[in-house]
């Protein structure tokens, strides 16, 4: 009997120690769980977050073009920052407000679902991508992590830049410009436009019917235009190329745009010429959607090929990849769905074999965007920038290391969301004349239609 007493007083201590440690663990838990709350950025809870407004603000000439960045209000003072395609509209965004007005901001794929529609190749696609990269911003500030984060992490702490240089119509002029990004900037990956605007002048260098209208040279796609690039012509542009590889070496990268509006067999025959300068890419040889064409230049072509940052839809992308029909693609964030479908392109890519690189000529807004993408996706390559020449395109943001562009890369940025806030005062000295700073936008708060895609 007494060793029955003792065994149950031994018992009942037991459970009095368990059930202090399961409490004490409980507690623990608990507490560990209200912590994790208080870190969320919010003053009630992300379930009752909303939408309020969406404002504007246009920014004039931080690289090619204006650039509308617009900023979504939330019930919670939660706000987030995003960008219109450079030279786009602001009104692709605003038409949208009355379609995102009081929905949950942390829904991303939702909103973007309901307004995907509203978005198309190039600029078209502006007020889509800008919501979707506003929207980001705030999760990120209300869960208190960085946009890379919730892609699944990052591959690499720093993103690579690489960037277009100022065109002159002496080659040696133009090596040294290109000299001068690798050695004064610390670029470590090159660009030219090299087009046959820069040699239309010298007899016998182009074959094309005279009399050609602004429309036909610019707005026509390059197999209709009848434009051809001769022997000599294929020379003089090769002369570029080879100063410019005995200006910077052949260890670094660099790649090519703007080679002009000229046809199939051109493309093929200046990929030629160019193999021994080994370059990065030819970019953009002709319109992306002529797959079968596309893909005829690439297998003639040891010099590789490069196309993407008009294309807004993913499947279109997949054509390409699938098909093989170009060496590399090049997304532009700001056209191509936004941060989850651009980063979504580059896994289908990856699987498919194709490296990415990625299209960027906006404020430093998208240009986080891009770099927070560019870090969680594996088969980046490199980004571009198109503001490098722009003493004042770095001061627009506050919150991030300066200087963002050092020595040819990006460091990622660890703060919440996109990372950055805007400086007021900067951009309101480079506003769009005429236009003000986030002013009210009531009369787009009831547009509305059937905007269903079926019966």
């Amino acid at each position: 009997m007494a060793k029955r007493n003792k065994f149950m007083v031994d018992r009942r201590n037991v459970l009095k120690t368990s059930a202090a440690v399961l409490g004490g663990a409980l507690w623990d838990a608990d507490a560990s769980q209200a912590a994790e709350i208080r870190n969320v950025n919010t003053h009630s809870s992300p379930s009752t977050l909303k939408i309020t407004d969406l404002r504007v603000a246009t920014v004039v000439k931080p690289g090619p073009s204006p650039c509308p960045i617009i900023r979504i209000d939330t019930n919670q003072g939660v706000y987030g920052l995003g960008e219109v395609r450079d030279g786009a509209s602001p009104t692709y965004a605003l038409m949208l407000k009355s379609r995102i007005l009081g929905e949950n901001p942390l829904n991303i794929d939702f909103v973007f679902q309901k307004i995907k529609q509203f978005g198309g190749d190039a600029r078209q696609a502006g007020g889509v991508v800008s919501i979707e990269m506003a929207l980001w911003d705030i999760a990120g500030k209300v869960y208190g992590v960085p946009i890379y984060q919730m892609l699944g992490g990052k591959w690499r702490d720093q993103i690579r830049i690489y960037a277009d240089t100022t065109e002159s119509k002496d080659p040696k002029v133009y090596a040294q410009r290109e000299k001068a990004r690798k050695e004064e900037m610390g670029l470590t990956w090159l660009k030219m436009d090299l087009g046959i605007n820069l040699i239309e002048d010298i007899s016998g260098c182009v074959t094309q019917p005279s009399g050609l209208s602004r429309w036909e040279k610019n707005f026509q796609p390059h197999p209709f235009v009848a434009t051809e690039v001769t022997d000599k012509g294929i020379e003089k542009l090769s002369e570029f190329v080879a100063a410019v590889r005995e200006a910077v070496g052949m260890e670094i990268p660099l790649s090519m745009d703007h080679l002009g509006h000229i046809g199939v067999n051109s493309c093929i025959r200046l990929g030629r010429a160019y193999e021994k300068y080994n370059l990065a890419w030819i970019e953009d040889v002709i319109p992306w959607y002529y797959t079968d064409l596309l893909k005829h230049i690439t297998e003639e072509s040891p010099t590789p090929t490069l196309t993407g940052e008009d294309i807004y839809r993913e499947e279109d992308f997949e054509i390409l990849c699938s098909n093989h029909a170009v060496s590399k693609i090049h997304p532009d964030l700001a056209t191509s769905g936004g941060i989850l479908r651009t980063h979504r392109i580059g896994d289908m890519a990856f699987r498919h074999g194709v490296s990415m690189a990625m299209h960027m000529a906006g404020t430093p807004v998208s240009c986080m965007a891009s770099v927070h993408c560019a870090a969680a996706t594996r088969n980046f390559l490199a980004l571009e920038n198109h503001s490098l020449d722009v003493p004042w395109w770095q001061d627009l943001v506050e919150g991030i290391e300066k200087p963002i562009v050092n020595k040819g890369y990006i460091t990622v940025p660890d703060q919440p969301g996109l990372g950055v806030t805007l400086n007021e005062d900067v951009v309101r000295q480079h506003l769009k004349p005429g236009t003000g700073y986030f002013e009210p936008t009531t009369q787009w708060d009831n547009e509305h239609s059937w905007d269903r895609l079926w019966s």
